[in-house]
């Protein structure tokens, strides 16, 4: 994605998509702002603004990332198209920070915040609560249409094992023999699961309820995500290291490549450690 040869990006498109897990994908959809967004709105203060970006502003980004002065780099965004299993989708959407803060977002981060400071608009889910303002995400929904199930199943040499000195995460593959036989059992789960939302979809049971047979997990979903930059700095940092889940990391590799030829000096900045 980057050519480093002469320091600029290769340009993406509304529309550019990576193709990840066979069935999955993230395609860029929208974005707001530039750069120069972010170091003019550091600049708002003194009521100055910057036509192009100059050595002056490329400055000024790293010192506010380096000082944690993250405000500017909330008047940029991006709106992605994911489509990945559950398991990916609800790990992603734990990742709240670059947001305003609100009830649902002050419980994950155990603080009190004052009520008469807290916003009270639509929710991210699309109901009438409480929300981040600075991210969205829209979910396709099994209660209004019947997509047609898709589900993730990796392939035999895909499988890991139990990592020796960790509660969570995963170590070296298995063995490419129990690797088939995991298939071979989750594709019967799989297909025992459509066959019964089918059934029921058949019998005349509403659409909300026939996905009770559905395996979840494993079941891909589409969403609709917008972030500011912040956010998604936030969910690189977490999701890129090796540490992470191997799938997410997929997607997070994914995210950096769609969204570092948009802001080519402010991503990297965001990200040093």
């Amino acid at each position: 994605m980057l050519d480093r040869l002469n320091g600029t990006a290769t340009r993406v498109e509304r529309g550019t998509t990576i193709t990840l897990l066979e069935r999955g994908y993230v395609r860029l959809g929208d974005w707001m702002g530039d750069d120069l967004s972010v170091t003019n709105a550091a600049r708002a203060s003194y009521m100055k603004e910057a036509k192009e970006l100059r050595p002056a502003d490329e400055r000024l980004i790293s010192f506010l990332a380096d000082h944690g002065h993250m405000s500017p780099f909330r008047h940029a965004m991006v709106q992605l198209e994911i489509k990945a299993p559950l398991m990916v989708a609800r790990q992603w959407f734990k990742y709240r920070v670059g947001a305003a803060h609100s009830p649902d977002s002050t419980e994950f981060l155990g603080t009190e915040i004052p009520e008469a400071l807290l916003w009270a608009g639509q929710g991210d889910d699309g109901g009438s609560g409480m929300g981040d303002l600075l991210q969205g995400r829209n979910e396709a929904s099994r209660r209004y249409v019947t997509l047609p199930p898709e589900f993730y199943v990796p392939a035999p040499e895909a499988w890991r094992g139990k990592p020796e000195k960790s509660k969570q995460g995963s170590g070296p593959p298995v063995g490419v023999d129990v690797g088939a036989a995991a298939v071979r059992r989750l594709l019967a789960v799989v297909e025992q699961g459509i066959a019964n939302y089918e059934w029921a979809l058949a019998q005349g049971i509403c659409a909300e309820q026939a996905r009770l047979f559905l395996p979840a997990y494993g079941l891909m979903t589409v969403w609709r995500w917008t972030a500011s930059l912040q956010a998604v700095a936030h969910f690189l940092k977490q999701r890129l290291g090796d540490d992470a889940q191997v799938e997410i990391q997929r997607y997070a590799v994914a995210v950096r490549d769609l969204t570092l030829p948009l802001f080519p000096h402010s991503l990297p900045r965001l990200l040093q450690e």
